[in-house]
C-alpha cells in the first residue's frame, strides 16, 4: 500500500504546478502539501490504479490535495457505506474537496438522497453544506426520486442569508433548483423572502435578487 502511495507522490510531483499551489495558499487552501494539479491531471493518475477500499481511505487520511481527490475516485462505490459517508462528511476540510467528493462519489451512492436530506437539516452548518451541494449534484444528475419541497430544509431560508459563504451559496443553489422544479414553486419561494426586497442589508437584498433573476430567466 505505501508502495503506490509513494508512485502516486512521485507523479504528482513530477506534474507539480508552483504557482497554481501557491495561489491556492493566497486564498487560504491550506495542505501539508499541495502540488496545484488541475483536476484533469488528478483524473489522468486515477485511471492508473483499479478502485480500492483500502487505498481510497488511505489516500483520504493523507493531508495532500491530490490524494485526497484521488480518494474520491478510487473508493469502490458499492463498499462505501452510509456509516463512511457520515465519517467523511465530518472530515471535508475545504469546499474543493467538498465539491470533489459530491462529484466523484456521494452522488453515485443507493442511498445519496437519504444522506443528503439529513445533512441538510443537521445543525452543523458544514455539513449542511455539504448536504446542499450534494443536493444540487443529485438534481443536476436527474439522480433523484421524487420532487424536492422546500418544506422539507429547516435552516434554508436563514442559510440563504448566512455569514458563511459557502453555505450561503449552496442554499441558494439548492432553492434555485426547487424553484426550477414549477413557477408555482419559484413564485411561493420569492413571496417567502419578499421581505429582504429593499433591505439594507447587502446580503438579504442580494438573496432577493439572485433568486429573482433566477426565476424571470428561467421561466422568462
Amino acid at each position: 500500500m505505501q508502495n503506490i502511495i509513494q508512485d502516486i507522490r512521485r507523479q504528482c510531483r513530477f506534474a507539480m504546478n508552483g504557482v497554481a499551489s501557491a495561489s491556492m495558499r493566497q486564498k487560504g487552501i491550506n495542505y501539508k502539501i499541495n502540488f496545484g494539479l488541475v483536476i484533469q491531471q488528478i483524473k489522468t493518475i486515477s485511471q492508473k490504479y483499479e478502485q480500492s477500499k483500502e487505498l481510497a481511505e488511505a489516500l483520504w487520511k493523507e493531508d495532500t490535495r491530490e490524494l485526497k481527490i484521488l480518494a474520491t475516485m478510487l473508493y469502490p462505490i458499492n463498499e462505501f457505506t452510509s456509516e463512511a459517508a457520515d465519517k467523511w462528511t465530518n472530515e471535508i476540510p475545504n469546499q474543493e474537496i467538498r465539491e470533489q467528493v459530491c462529484l466523484n462519489l456521494f452522488q453515485e451512492l443507493p442511498f445519496a438522497e437519504k444522506s443528503a436530506s439529513e445533512w441538510s437539516n443537521t445543525n452543523d452548518e458544514d455539513i449542511r453544506t455539504t448536504g446542499y451541494w450534494l443536493l444540487t449534484r443529485l438534481i443536476l444528475a436527474k439522480k433523484l426520486n421524487k420532487q424536492l419541497s422546500i418544506d422539507k430544509y429547516l435552516f434554508i431560508w436563514n442559510d440563504i442569508i448566512s455569514a458563511n459563504v459557502f453555505l450561503r451559496n449552496a442554499a441558494l443553489l439548492v432553492l434555485k433548483h426547487i424553484g426550477r422544479q414549477s413557477k408555482e414553486i419559484a413564485d411561493s419561494i420569492l413571496t417567502k423572502i419578499s421581505v429582504y426586497d429593499g433591505s439594507e442589508e447587502l446580503i438579504k437584498q442580494e438573496a432577493y435578487n439572485n433568486l429573482a433573476f433566477e426565476f424571470e430567466f428561467y421561466f422568462g
